[in-house]
Formats: C-alpha cells, sequence, structure tokens
C-alpha cells in the first residue's frame, strides 16, 4: 500500500479497476461523494485494459489514459506516460489493469488527508480523501476473497467493502460500474446519482441486470431472441425443472 496524508486538496474518491482471469472481462466501480462520477474518470478499451483516472478529475486524462491504453501499452507504461505528461500529477490518482492483468497504480502526493493503492492480482484499488487506509485495504481484501466469482460480482463487495470501511468523511452521493468483455459495447454500464445511498443503489441495480448480461451478449447477433422478461422467465423455468 502506498499512502499520501496531506491536507484535502484532492478529490474523494474510491474506486476498484480488475480484470477477471478466466474471462477476460474488464471492469471499473467506483463511488465518490461528487456527483456523476461515472461521466468523468472510469475508462475500459474492450480487448486493451481498463482505468480510472481521479482524484482532481480532468476528462482530457481520462481520453488520454484510453488512447494510451488502445496502443497496447502495459499497464505500467501507462501509469508511466500519464505521470510524465500531466504537469499536475501531485492532485491525481491512477489506476490501470491492461488486458494481460497487469496492474498499476500511482497516487499523488497532494491527494488528500488519507490517499493510496493497493495493486493485486490482476486488479488495483485506489481511494482519496477516504477516513483511512482500512478503506482501500477492506477493498483489497474483498478482491482476494472473491476470487472465482464473477467479475461484476466481485467489483461490487469492493465497493461495498470500502463503503462499510467507512468511505469519505462527508459520504458518497454517486457511483458506478462499468464492465467489458471483448465487444465493442458495455455488458454493464449502470449509474448512480444524487442518492443517499449510492451503493446500496448500485446492489439493487446489479441484482436486476447480472442475470441479464447473458442475453444482451446475444442479443445484437440474435435479432429474434425473446424480449427479456419472457426471456428471463424461460431461464428460470429451465433452471427450476432441472
Amino acid at each position: 500500500m502506498t499512502p499520501a496524508n496531506h491536507d484535502m486538496i484532492g478529490g474523494d474518491t474510491f474506486t476498484t479497476v480488475a480484470r477477471c482471469p478466466s474471462t477476460g472481462r474488464l471492469g471499473v466501480a467506483m463511488a465518490t461523494r461528487a456527483p456523476a462520477v461515472g461521466n468523468r474518470c472510469p475508462v475500459i478499451k474492450p480487448g486493451y485494459g481498463a482505468a480510472s483516472v481521479q482524484s482532481i478529475a480532468d476528462p482530457r486524462l481520462t481520453l488520454l489514459c484510453g488512447r494510451l491504453i488502445e496502443m497496447g501499452f502495459h499497464a505500467g507504461k501507462v501509469v508511466a506516460e500519464m505521470v510524465s505528461s500531466d504537469p499536475h500529477i501531485a492532485l491525481r490518482q491512477i489506476a490501470v489493469v491492461d488486458i494481460y492483468g497487469n496492474a498499476e497504480a500511482f497516487t499523488g502526493d497532494q491527494n488528500g488527508k488519507w490517499a493510496g493503492h493497493i495493486v493485486g492480482k490482476q486488479f488495483a484499488c485506489i481511494g482519496n480523501g477516504v477516513v483511512s487506509e482500512r478503506v482501500v485495504g477492506a477493498m483489497a481484501e474483498a478482491m482476494e476473497k472473491s476470487e472465482g466469482e464473477p467479475l461484476e460480482e466481485r467489483l461490487m463487495r469492493s465497493i461495498e467493502a470500502g463503503g462499510a470501511a467507512g468511505g469519505q468523511p462527508d459520504g458518497q452521493h454517486s457511483s458506478c460500474m462499468h464492465m467489458y468483455g471483448l465487444e465493442p459495447f458495455a455488458l454493464l454500464d449502470m449509474r448512480v446519482d444524487l442518492h443517499d445511498e449510492p451503493i446500496g443503489e448500485l446492489r439493487r441495480l446489479l441484482g436486476y441486470f447480472q442475470p441479464l448480461i447473458p442475453y444482451f451478449e446475444e442479443r445484437p447477433y440474435n435479432p429474434r431472441i425473446a424480449r427479456e422478461d419472457r426471456w428471463l422467465e424461460a431461464q428460470r423455468r429451465g433452471k427450476a425443472a432441472g
């Protein structure tokens, strides 16, 4: 874990970026006090990698990060290029996981009262302006303990663990989860904004969409597939009969 303990200058966000070892899916999940976090920080390039560029978020840097990932750079090279190109890098926090599972993170030294990161097996957990190091530690522990579970479930548990460990001093009001396979469209793109319990609401949305992931994977190639509610009911009947 790499911490940075300074007065509050940066933002206040906690995030997990990860790759699924079994499916190759890439995902980002995060929560924060500020609204619309899903619009500014996460980026996923299917078949290449995923990242979050946060703290004092600059969407231009998120776009740059996406371009570097798409060039095929490994995670460490992406982070190194980001660090060398940003004159305000002390205010940033970056996490990248590439398609091979390499993970790297960076925490600038002006990222809030507590900020730091943990890089694990095909994942990186980062947090800035959180109550203490236990937030990021709990997130990483949740990822390690859920190894073998679907990626979206692992990401959800990680963000839940960060919130349960205290999250930000002022609480959270937005959250998001993005997940891609190898196709150019998202398998999950969920955002919660201006909510008193955004992590709980993200869990509720995941409970609805998770069973439909195979449906929306198939639908582009099978336009005659049944409507999603009928498809889901047929799946449930099949499981009950089996």
